[in-house]
């Protein structure tokens, strides 16, 4: 991951989950999971991956993946409760035989804590933690991560936590202005309202008709100043879109909050790879140790078929991976050295030769 990511360039964490299709029902982790591309919950496996993105590179590389486990294989906490604590009317029904009403089921003798799934994630972030780059200051994640529990779980680990937001997030300016010298301190200025952007700071035009603003203010929900990256998209006429991002760093401009998230996308690029080609939803195994085996073999030989095509990038051009021109090139490679060996040729004079690079590249997608 060091020789990969120089240590000059912009680095993050990015957290997110990944569908595979699965059936059966022995298979270790087979629940309903949420699947984006069908945009709702399906039977299968879904795997937790972390990985570090290198923002000015735009690329990015696989650091842990763990498997979400199923429903009834979460770990689950049995608290007792003392008898006395059980109030006298619920008692008193309970003599009589009458039923229980809903305050009554939540009186049980029995109170099941169940770890959910957003627990499982923060888990996993944790203990991986130690093995991120020392560059590696904020964790990025889409809108589902940006939850109470997983956005002060990061910043317990010492990170800054980037993602988005609802367009109707309950947002509030943050008062500046003077106190009153009697009566409570005054927080805050009025609710966020997106149509009117007078109270933003404008910082750029990303593209014609597409606004950058931002602004500090106080999330109600996660209950935190957080600096917000606001983007107003009006290229489509009569029609205006909303875009918010946010970041606990304060100190982090609105422009880099805009690039992080959009680097973030890396990551979906390593599920669509790995799915295509290194086989990340073929494994037909059952158990929990040898689907962990294959998912951890399938994106770790994704990761060195990246850092190999980039050792051989050799031209001033910005590094761009394909998985699709790697393979090619790979079997052009086999094949050129099969007439190589087969023909008879001096191996060292063909190889040399200049137009022998163009053969190595022959139908490959990237130069």
């Amino acid at each position: 991951m060091e020789e990969a990511i120089s240590s000059k360039s912009r680095s993050i964490g990015v957290v997110d989950c990944s569908f595979i299709r699965k059936s059966g029902k022995q298979t270790y982790g087979v629940d309903y999971y949420y699947n984006g591309s069908a945009s709702k919950s399906e039977k299968g496996l879904e795997i937790s991956v972390i990985a570090v993105v290198d923002v000015d590179a735009h690329q990015g590389y696989t650091l842990s993946v763990l498997q979400t486990a199923a429903r009834e294989d979460a770990p689950v906490t049995a608290k007792l409760v003392d008898r006395d604590q059980v109030k006298p009317e619920v008692k008193k029904r309970a003599k009589h035989g009458k039923k229980a009403t809903k305050q009554d089921k939540k009186s049980a003798s029995i109170d099941l804590q169940q770890a959910t799934r957003v627990d499982a994630y923060l888990k996993h972030l944790k203990n991986t933690q130690p093995y991120l780059p020392t560059s590696v200051k904020h964790i990025v994640a889409d809108g589902f991560y940006s939850k109470e529990k997983f956005v002060y779980g990061v910043i317990g680990m010492g990170l800054h936590m980037v993602g988005k937001l609802r367009v109707d997030a309950n947002l509030c300016y943050i008062f500046t202005g003077e106190q009153r010298p009697r009566g409570a301190r005054r927080k805050y200025d009025g609710k966020v309202d997106l149509n009117d952007v007078s109270r933003f700071q404008f910082v750029q035009d990303l593209e014609p008709n597409l606004k950058l603003y931002t602004a500090v203010v106080w999330h109600v929900s996660l209950k935190l100043q957080v600096r917000i990256a606001y983007i107003s998209d009006t290229r489509q006429p009569g029609k205006v879109g909303h875009v918010i991002l946010f970041s606990t760093d304060l100190d982090l401009s609105a422009y880099d909050i805009f690039c992080f998230y959009k680097a973030r996308f890396q990551i979906e690029f390593i599920f669509r790879d790995a799915k295509q080609f290194t086989g990340l939803g073929d494994c037909q195994a059952r158990s929990q140790d040898k689907l962990d085996f294959h998912f951890n073999a399938s994106l770790t030989a994704l990761n060195l078929a990246k850092f190999d095509a980039l050792q051989q990038h050799a031209s001033d051009q910005p590094f761009v991976f394909s998985m699709a021109s790697y393979k090619r090139r790979a079997l052009m490679d086999h094949l050129l050295d099969q007439f190589i060996s087969m023909l008879g040729l001096n191996h060292t004079l063909i190889k040399s030769h200049p137009n022998y690079q163009k053969l190595r590249s022959y139908g490959s997608l990237l130069p």
